[in-house]
Formats: C-alpha cells, structure tokens, sequence
C-alpha cells in the first residue's frame, strides 16, 4: 500500500512540476546585454520583478561595469564610492532580496550620461497564480510528463 501511495504522489508531482512558478533570471537589455545604446526604461517597462528573481548584467569585462545606485545617484548618473556589487567579471548576476526601486548605472565615463542606467521595482511576494491551474497544467505539460503520468498510474493500478 506505501508503495502505491507513493507512486501516485510522484506522479501527482511530475505532472505538476512544469506547472510550479519558480524565481526568474532575467538577461538586461535582452539579446544587447549591458552596453551603450540600449533604451532598459523600453527593456523593463513590460517586466514584473519579484523577490528571489535575478539580474544578469551580460557585457565586455573591462568596457563597461555595474553599480548598484541610490535614487539620487542614479539620476545625476554618480559613481556610488563603493562597490557592494562585487566584482565587475562581465556576467555579475544579482539576487532581488528586497523590495522596492532599485537603481543600477554602468561607471565608466559618460556611459549613465549615455542611457546605461535601470530602474527597476522588485515586488514582495509570487507572481500571480495562472487563472486556471487546470488549463496551466495540461498547457505546461508535455509529451513526456504525459507520458510518465500514464506509467506510474499503470504502475498504481497493477500494484493495487
């Protein structure tokens, strides 16, 4: 019986998996990456950011880097004194871990001048649940989850 139970609970989970919302790692500015002549206001105005997801700052090591700003900073394009961000390796990736309005320009010389700069507000909380868990489910499930599904309830029949 302990094993037809666990059975149908793995299947239960394999089924859902593809269904269960999880952090998002977003790339800055796309397919451009972090670097002169991309509009990020264009890039992040369609995007939720919620806690737990993650920036990516994809960019030339040595060309260009990544602060993390105040508001003031950001808007008269200041170099913050420190790094809290760490090192600038081209493909610095940061964890939202709060909240709010978070600034990021690039430092080097003219390049916040130049449009390298984000605003972003980061959400408490998850996404919003999909309208029907059903429809997601069977809309996020593919070949193979069917597939498996199938299998292990052949398997809980049998064994039963």
């Amino acid at each position: 019986m302990a094993v037809h139970r666990s059975l149908v609970i793995f299947a239960i989970v394999a089924l859902m998996a593809p269904a269960i919302s999880s952090a998002t790692e977003y790339a800055v500015g796309g397919d451009d990456g972090w670097k002169l002549g991309v509009k990020y206001e264009d890039w992040a105005k369609d995007k939720q950011f919620f806690v737990g997801d993650t920036l990516v700052f994809k960019y030339k090591a040595g060309s260009h880097n990544v602060y993390k700003a105040t508001g003031d900073q950001f808007k008269s394009c200041t170099v913050p004194s420190n790094n809290s961000l760490g090192s600038f390796t081209g493909n610095d990736t940061i964890k939202l871990a709060t909240a709010g309005t978070k600034w990021y320009i690039c430092g080097v010389s003219g390049h916040c001048d130049g449009g390298m700069k984000l605003k972003i507000t980061v959400l408490d909380g998850a996404p919003a649940p999909a309208p029907s868990a059903a429809s997601t489910l069977f809309a996020k499930a593919t070949g193979f989850h069917v597939l498996l599904g199938m299998i292990f309830a052949i398997a809980a029949v049998i064994m039963v």
